[in-house]
C-alpha cells in the first residue's frame, strides 16, 4: 500500500482547515442576513405627511403648468380627428414627463402630491362651471365646430387649417357608411375633435 508522504498530509489538513472556515463564514453571513427580523411599522411619517416643499410653490407650479398645458393642447395643436399617431403618442408621453417634473420639482411626500392634485382639479372643475355658466366663455375652453364638406364640395381652407388630410376626410366618410363625399350635404369637424356628417334628402330616400 502506498504510503501518504507527511508534508503531503499536512497540506491536505491545512487545506481541509481553512476550507471548513471559509464555510463557517458563509453560513454565519447568511443566517446572519436571514435572522434580520423587518419591522413593519418602521416608517417615516416625516417622508409621508409632512410638507417637503412650500404648498404655495405647489399651487403656483401646478397653475402655471396646467394653463400652458391648456393653450397649447387649445391653440396650437389640431383637435384629434382619430386614433392616435407615432407622433402624438411620443408627444403625449414626453410632454407629461416634462409637465410632471416640472410641476414636482423636489417634492416627495404623499401630501405634497395631494396638494399638487388639489390644484389641477380646482382648476378643471372651474372651467367646466364657468364654460357652462356663461356660454360665451365656451369658445375659449372649446373650439367651435368647423365645416369641411358642404353640398359635396370639399372645403379647403378649413381642412388646411386644421391639418386634415384628404384620406382622412374620405376614411371618416367611409366609416358613417358613405361612399362618395358627393353625397354629403354638411360635414364639420366637432369640438372634441369627432367628425358627424349629414347625408343629402335624396340619397338617405334612396338607401
Amino acid at each position: 500500500m502506498h504510503e501518504i508522504h507527511p508534508r503531503q498530509r499536512s497540506t491536505d489538513r491545512f487545506c481541509a482547515q481553512h476550507l471548513r472556515q471559509a464555510l463557517r463564514a458563509v453560513l454565519a453571513c447568511g443566517h446572519a442576513l436571514g435572522e434580520q427580523p423587518v419591522n413593519f411599522f418602521d416608517f417615516d411619517l416625516t417622508s409621508i405627511a409632512y410638507f417637503t416643499v412650500s404648498p404655495l410653490e405647489l399651487m403656483l407650479r401646478g397653475t402655471l403648468l396646467y394653463w400652458f398645458l391648456f393653450i397649447v393642447l387649445r391653440f396650437v395643436l389640431r383637435r384629434d380627428v382619430g386614433s392616435l399617431g407615432i407622433s402624438d403618442f411620443l408627444f403625449i408621453v414626453i410632454i407629461g414627463d416634462a409637465a410632471q417634473n416640472g410641476m414636482i420639482g423636489s417634492a416627495t411626500s404623499a401630501t405634497d402630491g395631494m396638494v399638487l392634485i388639489a390644484t389641477l382639479v380646482f382648476w378643471s372643475y372651474l372651467l367646466d362651471f364657468v364654460s357652462f355658466q356663461f356660454p360665451l366663455f365656451q369658445r375659449f375652453t372649446s373650439a367651435p365646430r368647423l365645416c369641411l364638406v358642404r353640398d359635396g364640395k370639399l372645403l379647403r381652407k378649413n381642412m388646411r387649417r386644421e391639418f386634415i388630410t384628404d384620406e382622412e376626410l374620405n376614411a371618416k366618410i367611409r366609416h358613417e357608411g358613405v361612399e362618395d363625399v358627393a353625397t354629403v350635404k354638411r360635414m364639420y369637424l366637432e369640438a372634441d375633435g369627432e367628425m358627424s356628417l349629414i347625408r343629402n334628402e335624396g340619397t338617405r330616400a334612396a338607401a
